[in-house]
């Protein structure tokens, strides 16, 4: 007598199809692994020191300040994922590709988010057929260019249009420019991971003919599945930028306060340290004005953050290949020094 098969791939609790666990790459599995050796050694050498409070309040305020919007962000996705047909998307976009990504690129101005959110939601556009280019485009100029942005910088820098202006200026044109090199570089196959290709893990035809209360279930669901998914890599961003600002002091920066060039690599460095959220970061770098940092030097750390820090590139490990996060960061952080040093010279 043959012996029934036993399935033990998991059910999707509202296709009823099976449907794969999500996965972020085995160098996603190294870091969950190292994260947690780290977390238990660092608990049991330094549990009992005073730099342990500092820590916890620094990893504390991150996690507390990203996960709502990350829960947003991953709430919208999965509703794009439900509601938003594959072919609608396709006759929204333009036929010229780098036309695609330039609107993609400004597509924060009407669709705002920051950073902690941007990721779940790109992950759903991209399984919709959101080109590799314009997805760059919205994911490093979104939670630039948008108005509550906007709005933060100003109120930091006391009213001055023109900060505001020079910073969504340069996210927007530094978001296109890295998303068409993205696009000349990477095929859509060689830059983004299997699972986030065109299409949905289970029979997703199963939510068009349901109402909208089984649709909105579904929309749910998936974005439950994304927020647990990406949070384990907030959590370890988290972890590292807090160990990071406990363990090197600000006062180094001040050091290089004289030297556009090393001014602008330290606040670029302390940008991907922090990790702030970049509906606040102004307020950060507004600080700066009063050890004489220069502009330039300001003008990067509000521009890199919110593109590239910690919490982000391992929430990358979610969307990306490893190679193409390595570029993606190289080519990001490049067109942010380069961009801002011209600047500096031509006394913006």
């Amino acid at each position: 007598m043959e012996k029934p098969t036993i399935h033990l791939t998991p059910i999707h609790p509202v296709c009823g199809h099976e449907h794969a666990e999500p996965k972020s790459g085995r160098a996603g599995l190294w870091i969950q692994g190292l994260f947690l050796f780290a977390a238990a050694l660092f608990f049991i050498l330094w549990g009992r020191r005073e730099e342990f409070q500092t820590f916890s309040i620094i990893f504390s305020s991150i996690v507390l300040e990203a996960f709502p919007f990350m829960l947003l962000g991953a709430l919208i996705g999965g509703l794009i994922e439900v509601f938003a047909p594959r072919e609608k998307i396709a006759n929204l976009l333009p036929n010229r590709p780098v036309l695609t990504i330039f609107l993609a690129a400004g597509l924060g101005l009407i669709f705002p988010v920051c950073e902690c959110a941007i990721v779940p939601v790109v992950r759903r556009l991209v399984k919709k057929g959101l080109p590799l280019g314009a997805a760059v485009a919205y994911l490093l100029g979104g939670p630039i260019v948008n108005p509550l942005v906007a709005a933060s910088t100003l109120a930091a820098y006391g009213m001055m249009w023109k900060v505001a202006a020079i910073r969504l200026f340069l996210g927007f044109a530094i978001a296109s420019a890295a998303g068409v090199l993205m696009d000349m570089f990477f095929t859509r196959e060689q830059a983004i991971l299997p699972e986030n290709h065109v299409g949905c893990d289970c029979c997703h035809d199963s939510h068009d003919g349901g109402g909208f209360f089984h649709r909105l279930r579904a929309g749910l669901v998936h974005g439950a599945e994304d927020f647990f998914d990406i949070g384990r890599f907030l959590i370890i961003g988290a972890f590292v930028a807090a160990l990071m600002q406990t363990m090197i002091s600000r006062d180094l920066f001040a050091a290089a306060v004289g030297v556009p060039v090393f001014s602008i690599l330290l606040m670029m460095v302390l940008a991907v340290v922090l990790s702030l959220c970049s509906e606040a970061d102004a307020f950060v770098a507004a600080s700066f004005r009063y050890t004489g940092m220069p502009f330039s030097a300001q003008m990067a750390f509000m521009v890199l953050g919110p593109m590239l820090d910690i919490k982000l590139m391992l929430m990358y490990l979610s969307l990306f290949k490893k190679r193409a996060i390595i570029t993606l960061s190289a080519l990001t952080a490049g067109l942010v020094f380069f961009s801002l040093l011209v600047m500096e010279y031509i006394s913006l």
